[in-house]
């Protein structure tokens, strides 16, 4: 049975619709609240999807407030789907010692299976099967035409998602991800609380894991800026090129000097992002990219 989906808010922008909504998940028991942006479009028109899958302590609104998208997703016709981090609410775990890193708004887009957060923490299945089957229902989405990006635990989202899903998405770029979070403390935390000890679960949802794995995608665009406070401890872009490389993925990996991890930096970026996934869904629906 389709949730009831609660519309929070409408707003015009560039010619279309900027949503915020709001239903009960039954994956992970939850009320959950995500973005649309809705292009100007023909009455009966189906659009290519984009989503973009936030960084940690984020909701959907910091993209939503911050990303500088809409111009872009107006001039070519894109939806763009953002969805929270995490499940919230009364009763669901987090963090004991109230981290920043671990916990509510820092799901690590995995489904947990040791408590207490098996219970509610299920954002793969949330992001990968029940909102995309909401949005299709509500929204004008041609869903056979996807692309998904992110920023930091994001971007370790959406590369692989998109490496355990090739066939769903056309294209995947993302800002300063978290490429190899088995290596890395952020992921390390996150994996043995949600995941615990078993390594193999881990290596799912370890994006230079996979690739080295035998997981492909067509290319990838990442954008990593030179100054980001995380970067040589938690973010390690040289591990997905050298992953890349070995495995013959055409990887674009800018290092952009004095930027650093915030949305100053992301909304610099964010319409090459966007031109990116235009010109690769235009590709795979046979079609020209939409000009301005």
């Amino acid at each position: 049975m389709m949730p009831t989906l609660e519309t929070v808010s409408t707003a015009c922008a560039h010619g279309g619709v900027q949503g915020v909504y709001r239903h009960a998940s039954a994956e992970t028991g939850t009320e959950m609240s995500f973005s649309v942006y809705v292009p100007p479009h023909t009455e009966g028109t189906r659009l290519p999807v984009v989503w973009y899958l936030s960084g940690l302590t984020c909701t959907h609104a910091n993209v939503t407030e911050k990303g500088e998208y809409r111009a872009a997703c107006a001039r070519h016709g894109l939806i763009l789907v953002a969805p929270d981090t995490s499940p919230r609410g009364e009763g669901v775990a987090d963090d004991p010692a109230g981290a920043w890193d671990f916990g509510l708004g820092a799901a690590f887009y995995v489904d947990a299976t040791e408590a207490p957060f098996a219970a509610n923490y299920r954002m793969w299945s949330y992001v990968t099967e029940e909102l995309p089957t909401i949005v299709a229902a509500h929204f004008p989405a041609d869903m056979a035409q996807q692309a998904i990006m992110g920023h930091s635990m994001g971007g370790h989202g959406a590369l692989t998602i998109a490496l355990n899903l090739p066939d769903r998405f056309r294209s995947v770029s993302a800002f300063a991800p978290i490429v190899a979070p088995m290596q890395v403390p952020w992921g390390q935390k996150a994996f043995s609380g949600y995941l615990g000890e078993d390594q193999a679960a881990w290596a799912r949802h370890d994006a230079v894991e996979l690739i080295e794995g035998g997981a492909r995608v067509p290319g990838l665009l990442v954008d990593q800026g030179g100054a980001d406070a995380f970067l040589a401890d938690q973010l390690k872009p040289e591990l997905l090129r050298q992953a890349c490389a070995a495995a013959g993925i055409p990887l674009i990996l800018r290092l952009h000097p004095g930027y650093d991890h915030s949305y100053y930096f992301i909304s610099s970026f964010m319409a090459d992002h966007l031109d990116w996934h235009a010109e690769r869904l235009a590709q795979s629906a046979q079609l020209s990219p939409r000009s301005s």
